[in-house]
């Protein structure tokens, strides 16, 4: 009786499977799915492409030598990306230090805390209400809040109090990209297997001594991509940084002075690049930009996924 009814389940299956309409519908939604995707990757390849077309005139007369010197004068023909990305960096790694113990802080508290009740339902909307403030309305709050604090910290310690700068853009950015490395190391805190914690805890172990030597060493890759898509999240900010870095053309001699980013310099003077050469130059450094932003992009997204095959 059990053989009769699981062969006539499998043969009502077969049959439905076989159905001509069916298979359409498969098969049309399979078209569909791909079309887009590949639509997506085109996409991807078109800006890569026009980019890479429109960078050729600043590619070919300055080369390698484009990333090695730190001239910037457009009158003059001259063009050197070296304080930009000196910048970019300095912004990108200061913001990524800052931002590491606060998100970390938050995935553990939300992972391994606080999964449900008031507390959690209270940090998931600050969070997402943090990730969703556009940037211009960071930016308008790092002018003029953060720069104040900031002032007055430099003129505590000495240094001239400018208040915009390098160390302004960053502590900016750094709020910024708090939500986005957070939610991401809760999402891989969340994949640690119950029994290795349970073990730990049946030896004896305390809550802060699994967290130390069982969730964090088992989500360490995770996380690690999380700071990395954090990492390619803040070389790209544009208006918040434009508005505190201080959009200075020469080279920073310290965190808290005047600088600029790859971004920032591209979105102050694209419109009024006028000179072919000068245009090419700013495409270049969007170019750069381009593939750095993809680079951490593809590296995160696949530590992820080793860490969600490994769970």
């Amino acid at each position: 009786m059990e053989n009769r009814s699981t062969k006539n389940l499998i043969d009502n299956g077969a049959g439905r499977k076989s159905h001509p309409l069916q298979l359409f519908y498969n098969s049309s939604f399979k078209t569909a799915v791909l079309i887009c995707v590949m639509i997506v990757c085109i996409m991807l390849l078109a800006i890569f492409i026009s980019l890479f077309i429109a960078a050729q005139p600043s590619l070919r007369k300055f080369g390698v030598l484009f990333f090695g010197t730190s001239t910037w004068d457009p009158l003059g023909g001259q063009f050197g990306a070296l304080p930009f990305m000196l910048g970019t960096l300095l912004t990108s790694i200061i913001a990524l230090i800052v931002c590491i113990p606060f998100s970390l802080s938050v995935s553990l508290i939300l992972g391994e805390y606080f999964h449900s009740g008031p507390v959690a339902t209270i940090l998931n909307s600050a969070m997402e209400l943090l990730a969703g403030i556009p940037s211009i309305i960071f930016g308008m709050w790092g002018l003029f809040v953060l720069v104040p604090i900031i002032r007055g910290f430099e003129a505590s310690i000495g240094v001239t109090p400018l208040g915009v700068g390098i160390f302004a853009a960053a502590i900016l950015l750094s709020v910024m990209i708090i939500p986005f490395a957070a939610s991401i190391s809760r999402e891989v805190i969340g994949m640690v297997p119950n029994d290795l914690k349970e073990a730990a805890y049946s030896l004896g172990a305390t809550r802060f001594e699994v967290i130390r030597k069982v969730v964090i060493p088992y989500a360490g890759s995770g996380i690690i991509a999380g700071i990395l898509l954090s990492f390619g999240r803040a070389l790209g900010e544009t208006m918040a940084v434009t508005m505190v870095i201080g959009n200075s053309y020469f080279m920073p001699t310290n965190i808290f002075g005047p600088g600029h980013t790859i971004a920032s310099i591209i979105a102050n003077e694209f419109t009024e690049a006028a000179d072919p050469m000068y245009l090419s130059a700013l495409i270049e450094m969007g170019l750069v930009l381009f593939i750095i932003t993809i680079v951490f992009g593809i590296a995160g997204r696949y530590i992820i996924t080793k860490a969600s095959v490994k769970d």
